[in-house]
């Protein structure tokens, strides 16, 4: 008979017959190079050589582990070589991909901005990155052509308001995702805000959690709406109420998607909110000691809870990191409505409004934003929200400036009533910026978007569509209604061209699913509207009732999908 697996702490692992790297097995020996120079210096400590070398001697005195990697520490990355096909993305060295421009990416954790944050960020852009602004689907805002020679100034005018570029990239935790409306949302279980600024302030940017396996995120919201995804995050606090304790969070772990995508897993234990902050600290740094550093694409958390599974996370959490139980709780209750993007006008709870509009697949400018500022200004108290689905919330609206509000944005392309094609659609990067994408996203989805307006204006069920350049999954492909995986191919002529894999009825939310991948089903990019279109007719005229898209693509037949 085989006999059950021993329980284990951090005293008692079991043995390996591979090393993972992992810390806490007694070997901190680094197994790849990004654990080299990790070791060797603390990615936080470049900002100290970009200010007094790099931004006074140019582009070209930085070496490979800074430029390509300790950077990342303060939300900096290369940006992709324009000119460079997607055929040549894994072919080409590193530095034949890297332009002498970065993306840079500002922290809004939770999505939080004033109007004054915003005007400095719009400044930013319009003086420093060519007015590129993209929205992203982690709450915050990323720039692009930003010269190194300007960073110090950038980083001076962020932090005159508040602001940081501290961890927004690399092997840390990264931007913490919060419900856009906490506070103020009349359903809400309880503010998660309180939380999110504890960790901020006791964890963000210490050396206690500077190295980590790889990147870490954190989602946090008291919203039944369950607005945060947090099925796909590391670690994410969920709303709940306890029979006996009230209001608290449920704790999942261990979420991601990219190559091999896995839900979180619930550890089934129910934290006050003043604990939040301790139990986040004990997750991470779990991963810190545990996590697999021997190979890049195992050394996310969900590797770890996929072998350990939550019973034992929890039992390792409570006996080393802890010191004590959690109390057991209630799972998160499954939201009525499928909208989590908070589109549209909603009442406060403290009789104002919020007004959420959707720019295209996140894709906005310095310009807009400005534009935002001055409206939230104007119209609101100056509160600006993004969100995990690339939206933009303007709050604390009187009733009587919704209407001077609302035709402010529109004026300025962010309707507040957009089309179910423009409210669903959701885009990575892509190939104008990003050194590991295939294909463009951006452009695609605007063009597509606006196709389907023109072809289908009356579609009025609600249908998302992600966009991603590459396999790594940052537009959600895979949980989407209809998710577009970019890859390369060669037509007849032998030409290079760009193709979608085609993934759908996938989800969050009520009915968490991943999409269903169709044999062989991959869609060249110009042909996506004809696609798309053929897809929604067929969706309507064999659809049961009041049926999501979702749930008929998994019961479709596969001819119907094609």
């Amino acid at each position: 008979m085989t006999q059950a697996p021993e329980r284990t702490t951090r005293h008692t692992r079991p043995t390996r017959t591979q090393a993972t790297g992992a810390w806490a097995d007694g070997d901190a020996t680094p197994l790849n190079h990004n654990e080299e120079f990790k070791a060797a210096d603390d990615g936080l400590n470049v900002r100290a050589r970009i200010e007094e070398v790099y931004a006074k001697e140019g582009f070209a005195s930085i070496p490979g582990d800074d430029l390509r990697g300790r950077m990342r520490w303060w939300g900096l990355y290369t940006q992709r070589k324009p000119g460079i096909d997607g055929g040549q993305t894994a072919t080409l060295d590193p530095a034949e991909l890297d332009d002498e421009y970065f993306m840079l990416r500002v922290r809004s954790d939770g999505g939080a901005l004033s109007a004054d944050q915003l005007r400095t960020i719009a400044g930013i852009s319009t003086e420093f990155a060519r007015d590129t602004a993209d929205v992203t689907d982690r709450q915050n805002i990323q720039l692009h052509w930003i010269r190194i020679e300007d960073v110090p100034e950038i980083w001076s005018r962020l932090e005159a308001v508040g602001l940081t570029t501290a961890e927004a990239c690399g092997d840390t935790p990264r931007v913490i995702l919060g419900s856009p409306v906490a506070g103020i949302a009349a359903d809400e279980v309880l503010d998660g805000t309180p939380a999110v600024r504890e960790i901020l302030e006791r964890y963000i940017g210490s050396p206690e959690f500077s190295n980590l396996p790889r990147k870490f995120k954190t989602a946090v919201s008291g919203s039944p709406s369950l607005d945060v995804a947090h099925e796909v995050n590391d670690v994410s606090f969920v709303g709940v109420v306890h029979p006996e304790h009230g209001p608290g969070f449920d704790v999942w772990v261990g979420g991601g998607l990219s190559t091999n995508p896995m839900f979180a897993q619930r550890l089934g234990g129910w934290v006050p909110l003043e604990d939040v902050p301790e139990v986040w600290k004990g997750v991470v740094s779990i991963f810190r000691d545990h996590g697999y550093r021997r190979l890049r694409n195992r050394a996310r958390l969900k590797f770890l809870m996929a072998d350990w599974g939550a019973e034992r996370f929890r039992e390792v959490l409570e006996q080393d990191y802890l010191g004590r139980r959690l109390v057991d709780g209630p799972a998160p209750v499954a939201p009525s409505d499928q909208r989590r993007d908070h589109v549209g006008v909603h009442p406060q709870q403290d009789g104002r409004f919020w007004v959420g509009v959707a720019p295209v697949a996140g894709r906005v400018s310095g310009t807009t934003l400005y534009a935002v500022a001055e409206l939230a200004a104007r119209h609101g108290s100056g509160r600006v929200r993004l969100t995990p689905h690339q939206k933009i919330l303007v709050l604390d609206v009187p009733q009587q400036e919704v209407a001077g509000l609302t035709a402010g944005l529109d004026a300025i392309d962010l309707p507040v009533a957009p089309s179910e094609w423009r409210r669903g659609v959701l885009a990575c990067t892509g190939i104008e910026f990003c050194k590991l994408a295939l294909v463009e996203t951006k452009a695609r989805a605007r063009t597509v978007i606006a196709e389907m307006e023109r072809r289908l204006p009356d579609f009025d069920v609600p249908f998302t569509i992600h966009v991603n350049g590459c396999p790594n999954a940052c537009a959600r492909t895979q949980v989407a209604d209809v998710g577009l995986k970019g890859m390369v191919s060669k037509d007849d002529e032998g030409n290079l061209v760009e193709v979608f894999q085609v993934h759908l009825g996938g989800g969050l939310g009520t009915h968490p699913q991943l999409a269903r991948k169709t044999r062989a089903l991959k869609v060249p990019a110009e042909e996506l509207p004809d696609y798309i279109e053929r897809l929604a007719t067929r969706f309507l005229e064999q659809r049961d009732g009041d049926e999501a898209f979702a749930t008929w693509a998994h019961r479709a037949d596969e001819d119907d999908l094609r």
